[in-house]
């Protein structure tokens, strides 16, 4: 009797579905599937974990009628939406314009995760660049060749890509030395790494505004540098172009003297996932004695 039941609503369903209502459920899918895609290509998306466990508290603080927390997390939520549409203002602009281009594009499957084949193809490119980086780095700094590189990591830096150049390229000493030649267009400005990929060039970078904790030796390119990672969790590497020390900005904190065996430890340390590498050193070691026995 339920199966009969069952299988008359879905008819009755099927029957009145129309035309709008495949309209209506393509453009909520594209209208989520756009604000999820600029969630994840901005510095936005932090925030919004942050969100989601406000009012994860607040509908238990309902279930639980906690009234006090109820009370105090509505009027946050009320008043921290106001706020988040003035924070990221910038963003939203970029968002409607890019709309506007019909630059806005691409399937929902770039919404999730990749899966583990496509993770550990991830950190090959990963590896690989920071080998690159760290032979251009080592080669700029006994040159006295100025140079500031951004590793993105969990923080997207869609609105910092936005103000420079999209290359898009396997990253190379070459191509790394090339874009901060001192004569070269993009030069001044940060490259952006992501996922393995020299993605940008000519970015700019937000200042620290702590002048009085920054060393006076210090200029724009150890401050933006600073600046970025104080905005992010990303990893920023500076080569000086006056003494050609090498240094790492994170957390909003920078260090200096690197040499080339250190930068490279300290980029493998913060970049690469760990488990993996230690999981596929193992296959490999098992991989060698199998071999090896035969």
């Amino acid at each position: 009797m339920q199966m009969t039941e069952f299988l008359d609503r879905l008819e009755n369903i099927f029957m009145n579905f129309r035309f709008a209502d495949v309209l209506d459920v393509l453009l909520v899918a594209i209208v989520i599937y756009n604000a999820i895609k600029l969630i994840r290509e901005t510095r936005a998306g932090q925030l919004v974990k942050g969100i989601i466990i406000v009012i994860g508290i607040w509908i238990l603080a309902n279930v639980a009628q906690l009234y006090m927390t109820q009370t105090l997390l509505t009027y946050v939520i009320q008043y921290g939406l106001v706020c988040v549409f003035v924070l990221f203002q910038p963003e939203l602009r970029s968002a409607l314009e890019k709309m506007g281009r019909g630059r806005v594009s691409g399937g929902l499957r770039s919404i999730f995760n990749a899966h583990s084949s496509e993770e550990a193809a991830r950190q090959d490119r990963l590896r690989r660049s920071i080998l690159a980086v760290v032979e251009a780095c080592d080669g700029m700094s006994r040159s006295k060749t100025g140079a500031l590189i951004v590793f993105e990591r969990k923080t997207k830096l869609g609105d910092i890509v936005d103000t420079g150049t999209v290359v898009e390229a396997i990253p190379s000493v070459p191509i790394i030395c090339n874009v901060f030649f001192n004569k070269a267009p993009l030069h001044d400005g940060a490259m952006v790494m992501r996922d393995g990929l020299l993605y940008a060039a000519g970015c700019i970078l937000p200042l620290t505004k702590r002048n009085n904790d920054v060393a006076v030796e210090l200029g724009t390119r150890h401050r933006a540098a600073i600046g970025m990672s104080e905005n992010s969790d990303a990893v920023v590497v500076v080569v000086s172009e006056e003494t050609g020390q090498i240094s790492i900005a994170l957390g909003g904190t920078i260090t200096r003297n690197y040499t080339r065996e250190s930068l490279q430890n300290e980029l493998n340390s913060l970049l690469l996932d760990q488990d993996l590498a230690k999981s596929r050193s193992a296959l490999f070691a098992s991989l060698r004695r199998s071999k090896d026995e035969k």
